[in-house]
């Protein structure tokens, strides 16, 4: 399912708009990468929780010259599902 798919989907299921859907999922994504950027999580009930995880410094290899290189630290998104999540799709 592509995004505009989900806008579809969203709109069939709230009866309200395609275009107010947009405007919703738009409003919903921004308020989740809100709340990471600050360092917070975000937490769905029977979804699942989005929080900020700590990706450590290494060493690594530049493919194409295959010379060392060095992989700086890094805060990377993440996502760990909840048990409604889990039981819908099992």
């Amino acid at each position: 399912m592509n995004k505009s798919e989900l806008i579809d989907q969203i709109a069939a299921s709230a009866d309200i708009s395609k275009a107010a859907a947009g405007r919703a999922l738009a409003a919903a994504v921004s308020a989740v990468k809100g709340a990471l950027k600050e360092g917070g999580t975000v937490t769905l009930v029977g979804f699942g929780t989005f929080y900020v995880g700590k990706r450590s410094s290494r060493s690594g290899r530049n493919p194409r010259t295959g010379a060392a290189i060095e992989i700086e630290a890094a805060q990377v998104p993440k996502f760990r599902p909840g048990k409604g999540l889990k039981e819908a799709v099992n």
